[in-house]
């Protein structure tokens, strides 16, 4: 990556600049702007996020927004209330609250002297979501946005349900929220004695979100609220969505181009969950120019061609060996004029050729330990990996060994007839492009809680013997399979620990399954470029503990569960500029038994860690999830300390009725 130094325009910056909201809540910014905006004003872009501008997100800000600016932009990075270094508290993710401050940011930058009128919002994960809701809300200035890892549809395609089963992640995500929360605002911009009132006031009021989603297990007015797809029309702002086919939210580009009226382009590359100029797996773009491009445009009404590009960009990856991590993708870039295309047929292939005896699936409960994190971030041994453990314990239909290559790209689907033997039950069903000496590498993948066969509103229980038909919709994808390998569908009814196990073993009778292939013409080649990426000058640190990420799996021989431990020491780094000193440790452990759904067991333990000449304060956060045939039990605590001290405990404990789960 490039580092640029030099810009049109000279950058200032202001590390905590004030925005008073109209309660009177004080949220910080981070704004960086041309020295002379306000003699010669500049379109405004915002970020809005709870992840902390001071020790969080600091690293990527840093490569990003002081080029905004120097390319003649303010670009402002907020601490949403109850977060960093702003004031009040947070209840929930997306919550009418969060968004309302998001708009009144926007109309208060478009009245500042140094703005132009014309607002921006971009962000990746929580703020590629909210930018997008706010969006759907219309305030004025807004003309623009660049949303990335983001979703159209809380309930379906986020972290709390997948298929209308509970993913793993709900928990997760809970659990990391609870531990991101609990630091308090850094003294050198509240003040020596306020910030001690503020990060009290914030832990004693701070909420432990996994209850709250559990309580919603179905599609209901709190999902639908914020799923910018109950009405895409709303969103009248020009719409740059870009993905990764190694994150968690690879399918939301592909809805966004294919429904919004608005102006709007799709990009997915090869990456995690990462901004595309610093992501891996390789290769990464220059995002930062071409959101200069979009914002040019639609900010600055500059015509800069990007109307005129493919409405989806897609890279389309090449058949690697499976690894749990990959520093780069060989592969090409594909377009399409529009989306969906005509230059995508469906390939039908019968899995269970008529008159064929119904396939038994009746899979242990640790059958998906190879499928990796939902939403891998930390450059490490998070993807998937050799499928061929969890083939073992599938129901597999192995197709003919290719004579030609084929490009797969979009969303295959599986139609199935089943039964059960129980009134809940699970279906995951795995694309893998198996390699000539047997190695299988995952494509895509889906799940579906079959009670939600018609409905993720509305499910109804299964009635056991009978057979029903279900559409399983895998995630989108960009593939070729290479000639001499050969396409093998897996089908298991656990998906540990992705998903949350039934209550009670299933076995399935599959009488019936239809896989339909997405396939597009064999790309001879790149069909767009992009430039090489550029970035303003990285932040400086010194690292006082180097970051790890570590994962394994134990069987215990005696017991027979298997246990998945994950380590991710983020490390520890201070800050050259203001001396703060951050650090991050998160644990996981996720252990089950084969023979019962019951034993399913998920633990986590973040250690969040801030100093400085002298000042110390650490959280310390657990959680727990386990379950019965009829309940949910969640427990989690925190610890905050200032030096050794203990200051302030609080424990949540919490049992929730499952609900066709």
């Amino acid at each position: 990556m490039k580092t640029v130094t030099e810009f049109p325009r000279k950058v200032v910056e202001f590390p905590d600049m004030a925005i008073v909201m109209p309660d009177g809540c004080r949220l910080s910014a981070r704004v960086w702007m041309p020295e002379d905006a306000g003699d010669d004003p500049v379109p405004a872009i915002l970020e809005h996020l709870p992840y902390r501008k001071r020790d969080g997100t600091i690293f990527r800000d840093q490569l990003t927004h002081p080029y905004f600016a120097g390319h003649g932009y303010a670009s402002i990075r907020v601490d949403m209330r109850g977060n960093g270094d702003s004031e009040g508290l947070m209840d929930d993710e997306y919550s009418e609250q969060e968004l309302q401050d998001a708009c009144d940011v926007i109309a208060w930058a478009a009245a500042q002297p140094w703005c132009n009128g014309n607002v921006g919002m971009m962000g990746i994960s929580w703020g590629g979501f909210n930018c997008l809701q706010v969006a759907a809300k219309r305030p004025p200035a807004l003309k623009a946005v660049i949303s990335l890892c983001s979703t159209v549809d809380r309930y379906a395609d986020d972290i709390h349900y997948k298929g209308g089963c509970l993913l793993i992640e709900n928990f997760g995500w809970a659990s990391t929220m609870l531990s991101y929360s609990s630091r308090p605002p850094d003294p050198l911009l509240a003040g020596d004695n306020r910030w001690r009132d503020l990060w009290l006031t914030r832990l004693e009021n701070q909420p432990f979100l996994a209850p709250l989603w559990l309580k919603h297990p179905h599609r209901d007015a709190y999902w639908k609220r914020g799923s910018i797809c109950e009405d895409y029309s709303a969103i009248q702002a020009a719409v740059l969505s870009i993905g990764g086919w190694h994150d968690g939210y690879r399918n939301t580009i592909s809805h966004l181009v294919s429904n919004i009226e608005a102006p709007v382009k799709g990009i997915v590359g090869p990456w995690i969950h990462k901004y595309p100029h610093y992501a891996a797996p390789k290769p990464a773009i220059g995002f930062l120019q071409e959101a200069l491009r979009w914002w040019d445009r639609w900010l600055k009404g500059i015509d800069t061609g990007v109307e005129a590009e493919p409405a989806y960009r897609a890279y389309a990856m090449d058949s690697v060996r499976p690894a749990r991590w990959h520093p780069g993708r060989p592969g090409r870039w594909v377009a399409e004029q529009e989306w969906p295309s005509p230059n995508i047929t469906t390939q039908v292939i019968e899995l269970i050729p008529e008159g064929r005896k119904p396939a038994i699936v009746a899979s242990p409960q640790s059958c998906g330990l190879t499928g990796g994190e939902y939403f891998p971030f930390t450059f490490g041994p998070e993807l998937p990996g050799d499928q061929r453990p969890d083939d073992a314990l599938s129901v597999c239909f192995d197709q003919p060994v290719l004579t030609e290559a084929i490009d797969i790209v979009g969303a295959p689907e599986v139609l199935v007839r089943v039964s059960s033997d129980r009134p809940q039950a699970n279906i995951a069903i795995r694309l893998c492009d198996v390699h000539p000496d047997g190695a299988s590498e995952l494509i895509s993948y889906g799940v579906l809680n079959l009670t939600h066969r018609t409905s993720h509103e509305f499910p109804q229980a299964l009635v056991p013997g009978e057979t029903v038909t279900a559409r399983v919709v895998l995630d989108q994808c960009a593939y070729r399979v290479p000639a001499g390998h050969r396409l093998r569908i897996a089908v298991s009814n656990a998906y540990w620990p992705m998903i949350w196990p039934s209550p009670e073993p299933v076995r399935l009778e599959l009488s019936a399954a239809t896989l339909m292939v997405p396939l597009r013409p064999l790309a001879q080649g790149d069909e767009v470029t992009f430039p090489t990426p550029e970035a303003a000058a990285p932040w400086a640190t010194e690292t006082i503990r180097a970051a790890n990420s570590e994962r394994h799996v134990d069987r215990d021989e005696k017991t027979g569960t298997i246990t998945l431990s994950i380590t991710d020491d983020f490390g520890e780094v201070r800050d050259l500029e203001h001396g703060l000193a951050n650090g991050s440790i998160a644990r996981e452990t996720w252990a089950i038994h084969p023979d019962n759904p019951l034993s399913a067991s998920g633990k986590t333990h973040w250690t969040q860690t801030l100093s400085r000449n002298g000042w110390s304060v650490r959280s310390e956060t657990s959680a727990e999830m386990r379950s019965d045939a009829e309940n949910f039990m969640v427990s989690a605590r925190i610890e905050a300390y200032e030096g050794e001290n203990l200051v302030f405990e609080r424990n949540f404990e919490e049992i929730i009725p499952r609900a066709l789960l």
